[in-house]
C-alpha cells in the first residue's frame, strides 16, 4: 500500500486530480482541517521528542517566570 498527500491552492486542480485518481481505481480521501491539524501536531510531537525526562516542578517554574 502506498500513499500520497496532494496540496493545492486551486480547488479546481485538486478536483481534477481526484477525478483522475478515481478513474484509475485509486481510493481517495479529502482531509478535513482537523485531520491536517492532527497530522501537524503528531509531526511536531515526534520532532520534539528527545527521550529525556525533565523535572516537572522546574519546568513549570521556568514557564511561570517567563
Amino acid at each position: 500500500m502506498e500513499s500520497a498527500v496532494l496540496i493545492s491552492k486551486s480547488k479546481t486542480d485538486l478536483s481534477i486530480l481526484l477525478t483522475l485518481a478515481k478513474k484509475l481505481g485509486i481510493v481517495t480521501h479529502r482531509l478535513t482541517t482537523e485531520e491536517i491539524e492532527d497530522m501537524a501536531l503528531i509531526n511536531a510531537m515526534k520532532t520534539g521528542r528527545t527521550g529525556e525526562y525533565i523535572d516537572t516542578d522546574k519546568f513549570l517554574k521556568k514557564l511561570k517566570a517567563e
